[in-house]
């Protein structure tokens, strides 16, 4: 600052022009050329400027609300993914328990199939036991009733008939059945 009051001073006194003196004609004319350079800048530039600026600003708009957009579609997709998922587990829930009920059903028919084939079988093994006890109390009937006929007829010096050995048969087989009973 002291340079600048030095420079002001020594040209005063060397008899120059004093730069902080009003003078109306050079103050007139920066006037008008700074006023010429406003309207110039005002009608060719900052139209162009503003225009600049509004489209920066709508681009800018219009990529805020396409950003605003694809989240909200990136949200309702999530939505039908997690809905989608729901029902895959739903479904694979209900098919296990399907394939479980099914698989209870095959065990219960498999069961009851070999209960009644058991049931069966013993029915059939009870029936042939039966009959081969049957078959061997009359073979052992025919055999004491053929051993009885021999005894008796050697006991009584005579032959027994037929008809005597139907009866003893028919006697055995009623002692026999009340010593069952």
């Amino acid at each position: 600052m002291t340079d600048a009051l030095s420079l002001v001073t020594s040209t005063l006194a060397e008899g120059g022009v004093n730069p902080l003196e009003f003078k109306l004609l050079s103050y007139g004319t920066a006037l008008v050329v700074t006023l010429g350079l406003f309207l110039l800048l005002g009608k060719f530039v900052w139209p162009k400027l503003l225009a600049g600026l509004d489209a920066r600003t709508a681009k800018i708009r219009h990529e805020i609300d396409s950003a605003e957009k694809a989240r909200h579609e990136a949200e309702a997709a999530q939505k039908r993914f997690e809905e989608k998922l729901r029902q895959a587990q739903e479904e694979a829930g209900r098919t296990i328990e399907e394939a479980r009920a099914t698989a209870r059903k095959v065990a219960d028919e498999l069961r009851a199939k070999n209960d009644a084939e058991l049931t069966e079988m013993k029915s059939r093994a009870l029936a042939d036991i039966q009959a081969a006890r049957e078959s061997a109390v009359r073979e052992l009937n025919e055999h004491a009733v053929a051993l009885a006929a021999s005894m008796a007829s050697k006991i009584l010096r005579r032959e027994v008939g037929a008809a005597d050995q139907s009866r003893l048969v028919a006697e055995s087989l009623a002692e026999l059945a009340r010593g069952r009973n």
